[in-house]
């Protein structure tokens, strides 16, 4: 497998966490969003995939866009461990709060967006997660147990961690959410969460390296 990943996108981070659970070697092509212009603008990874947006993941023959799509079809070519509940019910909550948070918090305070907002990208991506983050942490009150739904890792803190590490850089107060802040801090001691890091990607600046 190849995936074409830059180390701090959200969205690349999540497929690199499920591809270290499941245990699948891969190769890494970076694709730098700030140089020349964005490299994901460029016509050879253009031709990787058409949106123009990482991850992609060229694997069993197909190239894959879209995280959670790449992230399916592991589940569904490589169950374990599964990364989605057997129990409907608990099924349905982890893709509640997968798409809450690839929908309804990162799309908005993503690069693209941020790049509209000039001065103001600041405030802007701090209301976005702080808005996105008081309903995640009513959710997650209901639903939570060590991690996002139970005591077993999800698709939904993929998502998650990422999105808190978003959080942080935005310098967005995490003080009104406790729940969300226990089940960040309890998934970054995981191997997984650890490997897939941005500080620790091939691709990432020295000075952000850990």
């Amino acid at each position: 497998p190849i995936l074409y990943s830059y180390f701090r996108s959200s969205c690349s981070w999540r497929v690199r966490i499920a591809l270290a659970l499941k245990g699948i070697a891969y190769d890494m092509v970076p694709v730098n969003l700030l140089k020349d212009g964005g490299q994901q603008f460029s016509a050879e990874f253009k031709a990787v995939n058409p949106m123009q947006q990482v991850p992609a993941l060229k694997i069993d023959g197909i190239t894959l866009s879209q995280s959670l799509a790449i992230i399916h079809y592991l589940e569904d070519t490589r169950p374990k461990p599964r990364l989605l509940p057997q129990d409907l019910k608990k099924r349905a909550q982890v893709r509640m709060i997968a798409d809450h948070i690839v929908s309804g918090i990162q799309p908005l305070q993503n690069l693209s967006v941020l790049k509209q907002m000039g001065e103001k990208k600041m405030e802007w991506a701090q209301n976005c997660i702080a808005s996105g983050f008081q309903a995640l942490e009513q959710i997650l009150q209901h639903t939570a147990g060590r991690y996002c739904v139970g005591d077993e890792v999800t698709m939904a803190d993929l998502c998650l961690v990422p999105q808190v590490f978003n959080a942080e850089r935005f310098k967005v107060d995490m003080g009104p959410y406790p729940t969300t802040t226990r089940i960040n801090k309890a998934l970054l001691e995981l191997e997984a969460f650890k490997v897939s890091h941005p500080s620790q990607q091939p691709d990432t600046p020295a000075e952000l390296q850990d």
